[in-house]
């Protein structure tokens, strides 16, 4: 969103930090993903720092959601060959709990980094960088 409201200009990491009160170590983790997967362009050197690798418009809010936490399972029961809950074979919470991430992705999906920006003059005022 810091790339956003600034997207006229290479945003630097520490001013990230700053705008969003985040550790600049675990900030270069979450920049690190965010570039593998596209969403940002991360320039090196002297002038660098990072912009949007996409426009808002293409951004979908799930998309980012899953870049991090397709990494962990929402529970054990859902760690495929990891999975020893004792209870697997006879619990139902399983379905439910895949039905309601389903849904919260969905809604997730219906939403891009252009919706949470268009209009929001607040935030925009809070994340502009001077």
């Amino acid at each position: 969103m810091v790339c956003a409201a600034n997207p006229d200009r290479i945003v630097r990491k520490q001013e990230v930090a700053h705008a969003c009160n985040a550790s600049e170590n675990h900030l270069a983790q979450v920049i690190h993903l965010l570039a593998q997967k596209g969403f940002l362009k991360t320039i090196r050197g002297r002038s660098g720092g990072l912009m949007l690798g996409r426009p808002t418009e293409k951004i979908r809010v799930g998309e980012v959601f899953r870049a991090f936490e397709a990494v962990l399972p929402f529970a054990e029961c859902f760690a495929g060959a990891e999975n020893h809950c004792p209870l697997a074979c006879a619990c139902r919470l399983k379905c439910l709990l895949s039905d309601a991430l389903a849904a919260f992705y969905a809604k997730l999906d219906s939403v891009t980094l252009a919706d949470l920006m268009k209009d929001n003059t607040q935030l925009h005022g809070l994340l502009k960088v001077a």
